[in-house]
């Protein structure tokens, strides 16, 4: 065996060298680890980018899909019911394009619907919805409910016999919005500014946070929050409604119509949602204002 000599002085310069290079190694390693572990940043999108991804989600036209932006986390929030297939949001996703990384994906339990059905509370010929609020322009008496439910219809009845008539239809506004106007021709029936025992004396917009309350013909009285506002709900077969109030409250068919309310407060309109009053779900509502202003009208 060889054994290769060294001078001493060689073997100090060796190591000098040897822990000259790992100081070096050490100093790049410290520079480039919190490079190596770092998160990619999260994308910042505009105003302009977010409403391109609402586009596209519209132009994807799934059913069962209603979304609005939550300008606290940059995104745009589509809420999608259990009839969307993990197809159908690589669909929307797909749509979206360079803006698909804006688009957060949040499931609710059943179908996204409008809640209409036949049963009680105030009739057309063939449904049955519920009364919103009363409203009034000078000495003429409406009630405000849904514009799915005054679409196409004619005459409203107070009884599932249709025997007691309250008035004709006077104004609808639905798909896009959602709100309709009924006119009281019959004298005999009270029309208090009332919701139940609740007095409504005013009208607002309504606010992310808001304690709110509804009550509808089938379900009753049930409370909750306002989760989102400005969301666009897409029930299907074209029938798209935007501006809407997106809550935690519970609904079921035929509580249609029926008001939203915060105190005394008129708030909102029911149009539709998903999930049941047993295990909960996400309703929809049109803001109020909106249509007293269209039909000139006022609570009272």
């Amino acid at each position: 065996m060889r054994i290769k000599r060294i001078t001493p002085h060689s073997g100090i310069a060796r190591r000098a060298r040897l822990i000259a290079v790992a100081s070096g190694l050490l100093a790049v390693s410290a520079l480039a680890v919190p490079s190596a572990n770092a998160e990619p940043p999260t994308p910042i999108y505009s105003a302009a980018q977010l409403s391109d991804a609402g586009d596209a989600v519209r132009a994807a036209d799934v059913a069962g899909t209603a979304w609005y932006v939550d300008k606290a986390t940059n995104a745009l929030v589509v809420t999608a019911d259990s009839t969307v297939s993990p197809a159908d949001i690589e669909e929307i996703k797909r749509e979206a394009g360079a803006n698909a990384g804006a688009i957060r994906i949040e499931r609710t339990a059943g179908k996204i619907r409008k809640l209409l059905s036949g049963g009680d509370a105030i009739y057309a010929d063939s449904w049955r919805c519920s009364l919103g609020f009363n409203v009034r322009s000078g000495s003429t008496y409406y009630f405000l409910t849904a514009g799915h439910c005054t679409d196409g219809a004619g005459n409203w009845y107070t009884n599932s016999s249709r025997t007691t008539v309250i008035g004709p239809t006077a104004g609808s506004s639905f798909p896009v919005n959602d709100y309709g106007l009924v006119r009281y021709t019959n004298s005999s029936i009270s029309h208090p500014g009332t919701v139940g025992s609740q007095d409504i004396t005013s009208a607002a917009n309504a606010t992310v946070g808001m304690s709110v309350t509804r009550r509808g013909s089938t379900t009753g009285i049930h409370g909750g929050t306002v989760t989102a506002l400005n969301a666009t709900v897409n029930y299907g077969g074209g029938d798209v409604v935007y501006g809407m109030i997106q809550t935690n409250v519970c609904a079921e068919p035929g509580d249609s119509g029926g008001p939203l309310y915060s105190g005394s407060t008129a708030v909102g309109l029911t149009s539709g949602g998903s999930g049941d009053c047993t295990s909960g779900g996400t309703t929809f509502f049109q803001p109020v204002t909106e249509a007293l202003s269209a039909y000139g009208v006022s609570v009272y």
